[in-house]
Order: structure tokens, then sequence, then C-alpha cells
């Protein structure tokens, strides 16, 4: 059964051995009342990754450890900052399990796992107590061997400690310790990870890493973009274990990082060759698309299920509530069933092929040199006079089917330039992030009349159900009409927030 920890912990270089009398007392550390021997262990781990070390490089590890009290299959992923989230699997075969297969695959992109070096350590155990005797981080000595397995027979030493909040620890422990560390001359191990400096020692796989802004003109148009497409490649990877896990809103956010990628590689393809860039949008819409499934259904529901909830008991008539249920169970297995299949296919694969090939090897056109007052004022003046165009036209529209089609189209459009404002706001500053905010505005508002468009067609097939099995379809008929009527305050307040952003792209500054 897999289990997941967080552990935030930092790592200082220490002379060999597990001696700790060389360590500065750490009772002055606010909190800390004393430091208890706490147990001696022999950790033995082999570390798995790809020929060219891709786990490494994205500061993931997967390893076999025995001895310890956590003897098994541990893959860690990074997270913010110090924390990182280590899934367990007991031990089993030499085989890498499938589970932890599937969660290292937007980094692999399905290359083949193997043994790559393998690490002993013995391990001084220590406890940072405070005055009632609760431990509040633990402290550990480890003497280090490193053995490469790949095609030499080189090795490496050294001597590390760690200091590893335990719990919920607070992070401010660490800056605390850290500081009174450092006053007394200890500083950071070499690395992030025990892994990674093993690697980095015995193998030079490590060294030379293709940099993924090589051959971009620091602060031009294309240092901005190619910065920002780092950023969501980068993004999509970290999100990809999470989907798969079906964790809180994980679907939502890599939808909206496949929709970002999409959007910067349409609007500036002045920067990026769109020969290149134009098959990974393809891709990315399709991705988009498949996670929609889910994702939709996610909002739908708890539109729907917010409705009956804030209704009066009396006006809820029939079996209102397990009809819903229903229709709930079946979309969102298969909205699930959707999402799983397309990460599982060759097209997804190589699409992040594709985006890793992108962020380290940009296809820089000639303007990806150019100031970034010029270039990407110019890309946001395209998608701005898109958007004027679309909601100008949607506005003029008599309300009906045809202009709730034209202010979601115009809603696409927002979008597209909020998220081609986010690439520039680094380069461009205020007047952009200004902008970036009314155009928010617009899209959310257009948003949520569209939201309430879907919902009111969904509440139609529910009321002609409920009324073909003899129930009552007094209740839908009656969320039904709150929906209209949210759609229309939508529609009222769709001018004022459109004309807000107009302003914010006029502003002095930005001459879009």
């Amino acid at each position: 059964m897999v289990h997941s920890t967080r552990e935030t912990e930092r790592k200082y270089a220490a002379p060999p051995g597990n001696d700790i009398s060389w360590l500065p007392e750490l009772t002055e550390v606010d909190r800390v009342a004393s430091l208890a021997e706490h147990a001696t262990q022999e950790l033995d781990a082999v570390y798995y990754d790809t020929e060219d070390l891709r786990l490494a490089h994205t500061t993931a590890s997967l390893r076999r450890r025995r001895g310890g009290t956590d003897a098994g299959w541990h893959l860690k992923l990074p997270l913010e900052g110090d924390t990182r989230e280590e899934i367990r699997l007991p031990l089993s075969s030499e085989e890498v399990p499938e589970d932890l297969r599937a969660l290292t695959l937007s980094r692999t992109r399905g290359a083949e796992l193997r043994p790559v070096v393998r690490i002993r350590s013995t391990r001084s155990l220590h406890r940072l107590l405070d005055a009632g005797g609760d431990a509040l981080a633990e402290l550990s000595t480890d003497a280090v061997r490193a053995d490469s397995l790949l095609d030499d027979d080189a090795h490496a030493k050294w001597t590390e400690v760690e200091v590893e909040l335990v719990d919920d620890g607070d992070p401010a422990l660490l800056d605390a310790i850290e500081k009174v560390l450092r006053k007394n001359g200890v500083d950071r191990a070499q690395g992030p990870s025990k892994v990674v400096r093993a690697l980095s020692e015995t193998t030079s796989l490590l060294e030379g890493t293709a940099d993924a802004r090589a051959g971009v003109v620091p602060g031009s148009a294309g240092d901005h973009v190619v910065a920002y497409v780092r950023r969501l490649v980068d993004a999509l990877t970290d999100l990809d274990p999470a989907v798969r896990r079906d964790l809180p809103d994980a679907v939502h956010r890599m939808r909206t990082t496949a929709r970002r990628l999409r959007s910067c590689l349409r609007s500036y393809r002045s920067v990026l060759d769109r020969e290149v860039t134009d098959p990974v949008r393809r891709d990315l819409r399709w991705l988009g698309a498949e996670l929609g499934v889910e994702r939709d259904h996610e909002v739908l529901r708890e539109r729907l299920a917010s409705g009956v909830r804030e209704l009066p008991g009396e006006l809820v008539l029939g079996p209102v509530g397990a009809r819903l249920q229903a229709w709930d169970a079946a979309r969102q297995a298969e909205g699930r069933r959707r999402t799983l299949d397309a990460l599982a296919t060759p097209r997804y694969l190589n699409l992040l092929e594709q985006l890793n090939r992108l962020a380290e090897a940009p296809p820089l056109r000639a303007k990806a040199a150019g100031k970034p007052e010029k270039v990407l004022v110019k890309a946001l003046g395209k998608e701005y006079g898109r958007l004027g165009q679309r909601m100008d036209r949607a506005l003029d529209t008599p309300s009906g089917p045809e202009r709730d089609a034209l202010i979601h189209h115009a809603r696409k459009a927002a979008k597209r330039l909020r998220y081609a404002a986010e690439a520039a706001r680094p380069a461009l500053g205020k007047p952009v992030r200004r902008l970036g905010k009314r155009v928010k505005a617009v899209q959310q508002v257009s948003g949520a009349q569209h939201d309430s468009v879907v919902a009111r067609d969904t509440l139609r097939g529910l009321a002609i159900a409920a009324h073909a099995a003899g129930e009552s379809g007094f209740t839908w008929g009656l969320l039904h009409g709150q929906e209209r009527t949210a759609a229309g305050v939508r529609e009222r307040q769709l001018p004022e927030a459109w004309t807000r952003a107009r302003a914010a792209a006029r502003r002095k500054g930005l001459r879009l």
C-alpha cells in the first residue's frame, strides 16, 4: 500500500566520522532545551534513474532502501523550499513497483529505470527536545559511501549532518538552527540530496547540464518568454504525479498549465518558431480537452450540489439528491477514466518529450533578441485587439444562444491576453500587472455566465429524466430559473468589467 509523508530538512557539511562534539551548542536556539541521543542505524540504498539521469536533473529520486525504521521503496518529489514529498511502498523484488514507475513518468518520459548508484550510510541519530521533552526536530550525522553502478566503479565518501523537522514542525526553527550553525562556521552541504552529490562525484553525467536559456540574450524578449515557458513545463512535470494520485485540484491545475503553455506559444509566435511550436500547441489542446472532461464535471457537480443545498427543504420535491448522485457517479467515473487513459498514451509521452526539448533548446526567431518594450508589447496588442473585436460583437448582440456563444469566445480571448500578460509582467512591470488583473475580471465574469449556460443545459436534461421516471420536475425547473437569473446578472456586469480592462490597456507606458 502506498504511503505518503512530507519531510522538511536541511543538510550541512561535517568532518569525517559520527562524533558531534564539533557541533555548536544548539540550546542557544529558542525552544530547544536539550539534544538527546536516539539511535544508530545502518542504511543501504540503491538509487534508480534513467541512463541520462532524468530524475536527478529534476531533483527527484527513487530508491530501494534496507535498514532503519522505514525500509522500502521511496520516491521523493520536490515541493517548495526545503520540503519534499516521500511516497513509500514496502520492499518487494528488485524491480521498480509499477505504481512508482508511473509516478516518475513525467520525468523519465518513458526511458528505462535502472540502478545507478548505491549509497550506504552509518547514521547517528539525535533529537532536539523542548522543555517538556517533546521532539522538535531530528539531527543525524551520516558517514556516507557512494558506489557508482553505471559503467565505471567510481566511489566517493563524505560526512554530512541533516536537520529534519518532526511532523508539522515550524520551518522557522530550521532558520534559527541554521543561524547558529553558520555563526559557528558550519555551511550547507554540497548538492540538494545525497544522490545528487553521489552522482556528481562518481559520474560526469550531471556536469554541463544544458542551460534552458542558452542562446538567449539576457533581458531580451526571448529571455522572458523562455523563462515563462520553462516554469510552465516544470509545473506540468510536477503536477503529473498529483493527477495520477487524484489529489485535490490537481487536474484543474494541470489543465490550466497546459492552457497557459498553449496560449504563450500562440501569443509569442514572433519569438518562438511556430513550425516547432504549432504541433506542441495541438497536443496541448488535446491534453486540455481530455483533462477537461473530469475538470468540467467537478465544477458543474459542485455548482448543482450547492444549488440544491441552498434551497429550503420544502422546495426540494422528489428524489433530487439521489438523481444528482447517480448522474454524478456515472460522469465522474468517465472523466477519471479519460484523464488516466490520456496520461497512458504515446501521444502524451511525445508531448512531454517535445516540451522538454522546447525548454532546453528553444526555437528562437530573430525578434527573440529584441527589446521587451517593443516585441512583448506588440504581442500583447494583437491579443488585446482580438479580445476587443470579440467582446464588442458579443455586447452588441441581443441576449440568447448566439450571445452566449460569443461571450464564451470572448472569454477565451481574455484568457489568452491574461496569460500573455503573465509572461510579459517581469519585463513590463506595473502597467501589465494592472492589465492582467482587469482582464482576469473580464474572464471571471464571462466564465460565470458560461457556467450558468452549461448548468441550465444539464438541469434541463435532469428534469426530462425525472419527468420520464414519474418524478417531480419542480426543483430542477426552479434551479434552472435561478441559473438564468444569475446569467443575466453576469451579462449586466460584463460591460463595466470590459470598460475597466480597456482603461488599463490604454494607460501610459503600455500603449497597446
